[in-house]
């Protein structure tokens, strides 16, 4: 199956209203390629089942991405051949054009040390086969060189969908995170334990002056919520001019 992306070069072949406010209006963004990958509000995903899980997952990894400057594809993680194969693979109903979803020459996936060793971590502990807990390897490894909590750097509503996730397709590495660490400090701990160094000076995680930072709350607002309240509140202010 392949996939095309639409020229919308010209006004009169987009079907869409206004495409060109989406860069002016990075607050709508990630929302809404998030509603045209899946059909639905991010606040109404449908993910009881594995395959709806996976699909909400990576349309709000997409999403978010979208949301930041840069290539999509490295944004997320992947190299443009793999992001166009994703989008057929998992959304081949969607009407994908360059203007939702820009994806800008043939760009290779991300090529950073660091990246690279998280991504292969959590490729040689996966629990799933196929294509889906590849991408997601690069993508989750990708998205963890971003400052904030990882389940938001994702685009996800909350924590237990990274914990999900991780579970799903990376059950062997994250059946070992027994006491609930943040996982990308997790993920590190792991690296340094493999490679047989010593992460901490402190023996006891409790004695540590760190412990917050591994194990502290990771609640919070998720991105695309936070969008929507910003344009809530200014469509509210707009009314009442």
């Amino acid at each position: 199956m392949t996939i095309a992306i639409v020229d919308t070069s010209h006004a009169a072949a987009v079907n869409l209203q206004a495409p060109l406010a989406f860069e002016d209006d990075k607050r709508h963004h990630g929302r809404q390629i998030y509603r045209l990958l899946t059909g639905n509000d991010p606040a109404e995903a449908v993910i009881d089942d594995d395959f709806d899980f996976d699909r909400h997952v990576i349309a709000s990894i997409l999403a978010v991405s979208a949301m930041e400057h840069g290539a999509l594809a490295e944004r997320a993680g992947l190299s443009t051949v793999e992001l166009i194969a994703l989008l057929a693979q998992l959304f081949p109903a969607a009407a994908i054009d360059s203007t939702w979803l820009p994806i800008n020459g043939a760009a290779p996936a991300p090529d950073d040390d660091e990246i690279a060793m998280v991504r292969d971590l959590l490729t040689a502990q996966r629990s799933t086969d196929g294509d889906v807990s590849r991408w997601l390897a690069a993508m989750v490894a990708r998205r963890a060189m971003e400052p904030n909590h990882l389940w938001e750097d994702l685009g996800l509503r909350e924590r237990s969908e990274l914990s999900r996730l991780l579970m799903r397709h990376f059950g062997p590495l994250a059946s070992r995170n027994t006491r609930n660490m943040r996982w990308k400090r997790f993920f590190y701990r792991m690296l340094c334990e493999d490679d047989g160094f010593v992460m901490c000076t402190t023996p006891v995680c409790t004695q540590c002056n760190d412990f917050a930072l591994c194990f502290g709350e990771e609640s919070g607002e998720s991105r695309m919520a936070e969008r929507r309240r910003e344009v809530a509140l200014q469509e509210a202010a707009n009314a009442a001019q």
